[in-house]
C-alpha cells in the first residue's frame, strides 16, 4: 500500500521570500513524500533574490506563484506552517488542517542595504530555513 504524500502549507505575509524558500526546501527534501503549497496573507509576488539564492544551492523556485492564503482555506493539510509573526496573527483558521505550527524567521527584505549585504541576509535566512525544513521533515516523515 502506498502512503499518500504529507500535505504542507507554508504561510507568510507577502509570500515573497521566507514562505517561498521554505516551500522550495520542503519540496526538495521531501520529494515524492510531500505535497507543498505556499501562500501569503498579503501576497506581493516572488522576490527575485529568493529565486537567485535558492538557485545558488540547486533549488529551483522560479515556477512558484505568490498566492493569497484564501485560495487554500478549504483544502486539507497535514500541517499549516506560518513563518512570520504577522502571518500568524492574520492567518485564517484552517479547519481541515490536522496541525498548525509557527516558526518565525527574520524578514530578509531590507530596503536600505547595499546589494551585497542584501544577498548575504537572504543567504543566511535561506540556510536557517533549510536547517529547519530538514529537521521538520525528519520528525514528520
Amino acid at each position: 500500500m502506498t502512503r499518500r504524500p504529507l500535505r504542507l502549507l507554508v504561510v507568510c505575509t507577502g509570500n515573497r521570500a521566507r514562505s517561498q524558500m521554505a516551500h522550495g526546501w520542503l519540496r526538495y527534501f521531501g520529494g515524492a513524500h510531500v505535497s507543498v503549497d505556499s501562500a501569503g496573507t498579503e501576497p506581493k509576488g516572488l522576490h527575485p533574490l529568493a529565486i537567485e539564492v535558492m538557485e545558488e544551492v540547486g533549488v529551483d523556485i522560479s515556477d512558484h506563484t505568490s498566492d493569497h492564503v484564501d485560495k487554500y482555506v478549504g483544502d486539507e493539510y497535514d500541517l499549516v506552517l506560518t513563518v512570520c509573526d504577522t502571518a500568524r496573527q492574520n492567518c485564517p483558521v484552517f479547519p481541515c488542517a490536522k496541525q498548525t505550527l509557527h516558526h518565525a524567521f527574520e524578514d530578509p527584505d531590507y530596503p536600505d542595504m547595499s546589494e551585497g549585504e542584501f544577498k548575504d541576509v537572504f543567504r543566511r535566512i535561506r540556510d536557517e530555513i533549510r536547517d529547519f525544513s530538514r529537521e521538520l521533515l525528519d520528525r514528520c516523515l
